[in-house]
């Protein structure tokens, strides 16, 4: 049985044929000790299948070692999104754990906006985002249960996108107990920059934005 609903399966196949670049899927799964790798991959399967423009790579963490470690990936599952077309390009996006329940909607967007070729930022955003000179890496913890994480997630993910110095994950809390508990999380979404600024809840662009400029300010 899939997990997408027939009239999702319509939509998303209408938008994913409009994407102007393909985007690739690469899930990093694990044979031992995973308890949602296997639904994972379906979610990626399913995706793949409704267009040409959305394409699927998968490997195993511990066999294909050499592979995860040059995408900076270490767990599992995970799901690192990369433009497809000629070169494939990493935007520092990634997925640990599985985007189901309201996260599915994060992976869509992502998708979407790799296929599109715009963070869809706002101008002031961009700017900022643009005079970088240190590493930026967000993590913004999760529950597939929880309403306002998806926005959190892609707002993350967006600014990835824009700059080669961010760095973004989405981290499901529940899948992973012992990130949780090394950043204090108690509520979601819980967006942790450069492991001592820490944003709570899914707050507007410019909030998130003066969080990240104060993280580098702090690492400066």
């Amino acid at each position: 049985m899939g997990l997408i609903a027939e009239q999702d399966r319509t939509y998303l196949q209408d938008e994913f044929d409009r994407m102007e670049h393909p985007v690739r899927l690469v899930l990093f799964t694990r044979e031992s000790d995973c308890q949602f790798c296997r639904e994972t991959r379906q979610i990626v399967e399913e995706l793949t299948s409704l267009s040409d423009n959305v394409q699927t790579e998968i490997f195993d963490l511990q066999a294909d070692a050499e592979h995860a470690q040059a995408l900076g990936v270490d767990k599992a599952p995970a799901i690192v999104l990369l433009r497809a077309d000629n070169e494939p390009s990493d935007y520092g996006i990634r997925y640990y754990g599985i985007p189901s329940g309201y996260e599915f909607s994060s992976l869509v967007e992502d998708i979407l906006m790799i296929g599109r070729g715009d963070s869809g930022l706002q101008a002031a955003t961009r700017e900022a985002l643009a005079d970088l000179k240190v590493p930026v890496h967000i993590q913004v913890f999760v529950t597939p249960t929880c309403p306002y994480c998806p926005r959190a997630v892609h707002m993350a993910h967006q600014m990835a996108f824009e700059s080669p110095l961010v760095h973004a994950d989405m981290v499901e809390a529940m899948e992973f107990p012992d990130l949780a508990v090394k950043y204090d999380v108690m509520g979601v979404p819980r967006i942790v920059i450069n492991e001592e600024t820490h944003v709570e809840g899914a707050v507007p662009e410019p909030v998130m934005l003066q969080a990240v400029l104060e993280a580098v300010e702090q690492k400066a």
